[in-house]
């Protein structure tokens, strides 16, 4: 069995958050990189999870992106994985990552490829059902457990007002959330392995992307708080309609 994990890089939440270019770059001076949680706590320990059940599973990581991902995808290879791939380009297109994680999967017939349930950065949601469209993959969105039975994937998922189970026959792409494994981070002995394990960089494969960023925009400051007396309802009520218009 091969199981394939998305590997996104995001800035640390921490970053403070700036544009260049009149508003058409992100400012990257001065940011701190890492894997986006979604990816790392969720998509990529529970593959390790699987795996260490299995051991005959052959664990991949992917990523699109230049050199400066290489960090991120070794970082993820320390806590666990048998080979890396990045694929040498960037791009802010979702149809354009998803193509291109699609062209190398394609290639090696994985049985379960997992995401984050979304970037931190972007908050689309939506290179997994790309990839799956892609792919010709069933796609199930937003799990917060996975198992493997032989050839199946059960697979539980919060829905409105419940939960939902699902059974689907692999291969297939999931994309993880919160609940679906415990959080780890890479020990020593990883981390110097990571440092002896491929690290393949591909070419990108010759994909048009179908959108692109015309601009950023940073949400309106927020105004100062304004306190009103405990007995002075009549103000309360006027700043909440006239102001906050919330009633």
């Amino acid at each position: 069995m091969k199981i394939l994990v998305c590997i996104s890089k995001t800035p640390d939440t921490t970053s403070k958050v700036a544009f260049k270019d009149n508003n058409t770059k992100f400012e990257e001076a001065g940011v701190q990189w890492i894997i986006n949680p979604y990816d790392e706590w969720n998509a990529l320990v529970r593959a390790i999870e699987l795996k260490e059940k299995d051991t005959s599973i052959q664990l991949h990581l992917i990523t699109v992106g230049g050199a400066d991902c290489d960090p991120i995808i070794r970082k993820a290879l320390a806590l666990g994985g048998d080979e890396a791939i990045r694929i040498n380009t960037t791009s802010d297109d979702t149809f354009f990552i998803a193509a291109q994680i699609a062209a190398v999967a394609k290639q090696n017939g994985y049985d379960l490829v997992l995401t984050g349930k979304e970037t931190i950065d972007y908050n689309s949601s939506s290179v997994g059902s790309a990839l799956a469209e892609l792919l010709d993959m069933p796609f199930i969105s937003l799990a917060n457990k996975v198992d493997i039975n032989g050839t199946t994937a059960l697979v539980e998922r919060e829905i409105e007002g419940g939960e939902e189970t699902d059974e689907v026959n692999l291969p297939v792409v999931i994309s993880c959330q919160k609940g679906v494994a415990e959080q780890r981070i890479p020990n020593m002995r990883g981390i110097m392995a990571a440092k002896s394990r491929p690290l393949k960089v591909m070419e990108p494969a010759a994909i048009d992307a179908l959108t692109h960023v015309e601009s950023f925009e940073l949400p309106p400051q927020k105004a100062g708080v304004k306190l009103v007396a405990a007995d002075n309802v009549e103000e309360l009520v006027r700043l909440l309609h006239e102001e906050a218009k919330v009633i």
